[in-house]
């Protein structure tokens, strides 16, 4: 059974449609993150559900309760910002006890949940201290853990981690994930940021202009995007499109040949089915799918080679003027200049 359910939710701020028939649902225990550029309506959605925004038409459900008509306190939700939102007056364990006081709870009680959130978050030595003696990760573990004391049937997130610097960054999301596991608790989480979706997320709901492009676990959607925006988004660096024309196509219509400007390529996989033999189409090649091969079609000319350590980044244009790049995790004896080519695994390439 759903633990959140949006039913053809759409939301309009004026004339302008910012949500678009959405339909999703999110299982109890689940990790979803909502992905996309900024103004693709993932933080409106989250807001949606969290009761901040009203809805235009349709139902969301939490816990199999219609929740449209609650305000926000009684949805069983609870919500981390960006901003951390914190009472800059109250210490740390204040700041986590506000929302328990307002709800009436014993002061025994309030004790036990604030400590043992603080516990969970290894952050007890802190709970004497006011926000304006934190570091802006400790400031955001303060945020999660007034989060935690409500005991929601839902975390929300919206982007908890923009404000952070990257090592912070990385450290914050590992801390979140570690804190999902430990917690079992329904999470939505809202970034623009593909490698946290990436990392973090049991199901990625990725979104552009308000609708949703594709729902599926992080290597589904790595590895079958649905359409060209999907591929072009998740994975760092991005997907090589090369243009072209589809020169033929499989009975079944799962898989056709390529013929572009500078080469050509047989049995592709064929994601946009409506196409024809003949029409244009882009043909789809992760940095990491490619491979340095002295006999290899693909010919390119570097114009930067980044070493990040872990992998080498080069970037090159071909004859065409057509600019790619290749990624590896070996050290690469190239130069700015050099001429290379390459071929690729053709069942992990796609046309569009």
């Amino acid at each position: 059974m759903a633990q959140v359910a949006l039913r053809d939710v759409n939301k309009f701020f004026g004339t302008t449609h910012v949500i678009r028939d959405v339909d999703l649902e999110i299982n109890k225990g689940e990790f979803v993150v909502f992905v996309g550029p900024s103004g693709c309506g993932k933080s409106t959605l989250l807001r949606l559900i969290a009761g901040l925004e009203k809805l235009t038409s349709g139902e969301i459900e939490i816990a199999d309760r219609a929740i449209m008509d609650l305000p926000p306190s009684k949805r069983g939700i609870a919500m981390v910002f960006q901003s951390y939102a914190l009472y800059p007056h109250m210490t740390v364990f204040h700041n986590m006890a506000f929302s328990l006081n307002l709800q009436g709870f014993s002061k025994s009680e309030i004790a036990e949940r604030v400590t043992a959130a603080a516990k969970t978050l290894q952050m007890e030595h802190l709970l004497d201290r006011r926000p304006a003696a934190l570091s802006g990760g400790q400031r955001q573990r303060v945020a999660i853990g007034r989060a935690i004391v409500r005991n929601p049937d839902v975390f929300l997130f919206d982007e908890p981690l923009s404000n952070l610097d990257a090592a912070l960054r990385h450290e914050t999301r590992v801390e979140i994930a570690k804190l999902h596991k430990q917690l079992d608790a329904t999470t939505i989480y809202v970034t623009h940021d593909q490698v946290e979706a990436m990392t973090l997320a049991d199901k990625i709901v990725v979104l552009k202009d308000g609708v949703v492009m594709q729902v599926g676990s992080p290597m589904e959607l790595f590895n079958n995007p649905a359409n060209e925006f999907v591929a072009g988004f998740l994975g760092s660096p991005k997907m090589n499109f090369f243009e072209g024309e589809m020169t033929s196509v499989t009975v079944d219509n799962t898989a056709a040949d390529f013929r572009g400007a500078d080469f050509s390529a047989g049995n592709v996989s064929l994601v946009s089915k409506e196409k024809a033999k003949g029409e244009k189409v882009k043909l789809g090649i992760r940095p990491q799918h490619l491979r340095l091969d002295p006999k290899g079609e693909i010919t390119g000319s570097i114009t930067l080679i980044e070493r990040l350590g872990t992998e080498t980044v080069v970037e090159l244009m071909t004859p065409s003027n057509t600019q790619f790049r290749f990624a590896t995790p070996e050290q690469l004896d190239l130069e700015l200049g050099d001429n290379a080519q390459f071929s690729f695994d053709q069942t992990k390439a796609h046309l569009f």
